[in-house]
């Protein structure tokens, strides 16, 4: 039995709100594009994303392409929420995942307003990115103000909230790592208490290894020692690959290959949030990949969504949120993500 209701009644309100504006999930890049009216002008599918398109069905799951805010902090700044998410409906946007509440210069903004703005552009807030811990005791942090963080995050409706800080407060021991899984199991106990679930967004570091113990990934220590009933986690498909060419040797230079695809498979329930961010292949480049724009790059995101929503009951419990930490134009690199990721299509 699928954990998500095929008849999601609000994604089913998104789908039927999509359809009346003419940008309907699922739909080819042609559309899209067409349907975008954007400044910037859009190029034909070549390369990667015209060798993916296909007549199967679609890869990405309907309703479930969001984008992470950061990639257009540029524009939240200096235009505010509002104009960023009636591009990103235009775009074929379904879900938005925050990286701070406020809009700088674009002035202030309250969270009952920010929900609704949302709402108004067919957008369904899904997470946010909040710091760990601070040496700062009224930092906005899980650490230092976890009530704060979840009125906050429950006044927006999330259903999840997490961080994007590595669980390194304490060091890179094995030990450390424990510690800094027990303070998460707490969070995501507090987050259970009032229906979401805490997540931890990973970079390259997790996946390296315990410095007390050379044998040991870290990562597989965080998925050991936190409750997977109470920690989830948002992989970064980008930077797991990234920690893939990093760290597939030992500091002693024994042979540690991983597939990050591999965590997922076994235990999708686990995962419940992705960031969608491509490189292009480097082996001069610290970690491996140098990033690009989501269809510009080596990752194959048609065999990493498919092998993920191909699971028995999972085609709808994931979320796949599009990134660029510094893209060129921030709005065509939103407009070329959803494009190229609703172009994609299974092999028949």
């Amino acid at each position: 039995m699928s954990r998500i209701s095929d008849t999601d009644p609000a994604l089913t309100h998104r789908l039927t709100r999509r359809g009346m504006l003419g940008v309907a999930a699922g739909a080819s890049a042609a559309a899209l594009l067409g349907a975008a009216g954007t400044p910037a002008a859009a190029a034909p599918a070549t390369g990667t994303a015209a060798s993916a398109a296909g007549r199967g069905r679609p890869v990405l799951p309907p309703g479930r392409l969001g984008i992470q805010l950061y990639s257009l902090r540029d524009k939240v700044s200096t235009l505010g929420f509002a104009p960023v998410f009636a591009e990103l409906e235009k775009y074929g946007y379904d879900e938005v995942e925050f990286a701070g509440y406020t809009q700088g210069s674009a002035g202030p903004i309250t969270l009952a307003r920010l929900k609704r703005l949302a709402r108004d552009h067919g957008l369904t807030p899904i997470g946010s990115h909040v710091g760990y811990y601070s040496d700062d005791p009224n930092a906005y942090t899980f650490a230092q103000n976890l009530t704060k963080v979840l009125d906050d995050a429950q006044a927006l409706g999330l259903k999840h909230i997490g961080t994007a800080s590595g669980p390194f407060r304490y060091g890179s021991t094995v030990d450390a790592w424990k510690r800094a899984a027990e303070e998460f199991n707490t969070y995501g106990a507090a987050a259970r208490a009032r229906g979401m679930k805490f997540y931890q967004h990973n970079h390259s570091d997790e996946f390296g290894f315990a410095s007390d113990d050379p044998k040991v990934r870290l990562y597989d220590v965080l998925l050991a020692e936190t409750d997977p009933d109470l920690v989830f986690l948002e992989m970064d498909i980008f930077w797991a690959y990234a920690g893939r060419f990093r760290f597939s040797r030992r500091p002693d230079g024994t042979a540690a290959p991983f597939e990050p695809l591999d965590y997922v498979l076994k235990q999708p329930h686990r995962y419940p949030l992705f960031h969608v961010k491509d490189g292009v292949s480097d082996p001069s480049d610290q970690f491996g990949y140098r990033m690009v724009d989501v269809g510009d790059g080596d990752i194959d995101y048609r065999r990493f969504l498919s092998a993920v929503t191909r699971l028995r009951g999972e085609r709808l419990a994931h979320h796949w949120q599009a990134e660029h930490d510094n893209p060129v134009e921030s709005f065509a690199f939103a407009r070329k993500s959803s494009a190229h990721l609703h172009s994609l299509r299974e092999k028949c």
